[in-house]
């Protein structure tokens, strides 16, 4: 079921990451630190809800804390997409992302917006360069390079877009509009 208008719903937002400071600035963290710095910037019928525990055990908590996933919108890594891409999709699997997966496994439904923040690099031609196997984890926990960070300003503005656009007009028309870039 897809949420047509976003006006008149209550959204809650949240942005995965991990709890511990060694975390911060990761990219594995990048929608946890984002949301939180977007936080003040939101629509009143936006509200963000901050987790304080692993990012592989958010569904739990993310169940304690709301009693449906109707408005819900998970902010999270993704390494299917770029770095500098942001894409809006719900209701689909969890795919590779473990916090994701704790999420729909909690929920019992994958019927939740996510807005999804690419952190894989890619050629001078665009042609994703995903990390595999055992690079993998140290991939997302590493922290971003300056160059990446310069990206990340203008993906920030892309995310708050985003949010912007779904609680105001429901997500269907946040896709057709942000997918689309």
């Amino acid at each position: 079921m897809r949420y047509s208008n976003g006006v008149n719903m209550k959204w809650i937002i949240i942005g995965l990451g991990n709890p511990s400071d060694e975390y911060a600035s990761t990219r594995h963290n990048v929608g946890k630190d984002i949301v939180a710095s977007l936080k003040e910037k939101l629509p009143n019928n936006a509200k963000v809800v901050e987790l304080n525990v692993y990012m592989n055990h958010s569904g739990p908590a993310i169940k304690k804390a709301i009693s449906t996933a109707k408005g819900l919108v998970v902010v999270h890594d993704e390494l299917d997409l770029p770095l500098g891409r942001v894409k809006i999709s719900f209701g689909n699997s969890g795919g590779g992302h473990n916090g994701v997966k704790s999420i729909i496994g909690a929920l019992k439904t994958q019927d939740f917006a996510r807005v999804r923040i690419g952190v894989s690099p890619s050629t001078p031609r665009g042609k994703l360069k995903k990390p595999t196997g055992e690079k993998v984890t140290d991939f997302v926990l590493g922290k971003f390079k300056p160059p990446e960070l310069e990206k990340l300003k203008k993906v920030k503005k892309v995310v708050l877009e985003a949010l912007e656009l779904i609680v105001e007009e429901g997500v269907e028309q946040a896709q057709t509009k942000i997918n689309a870039a």
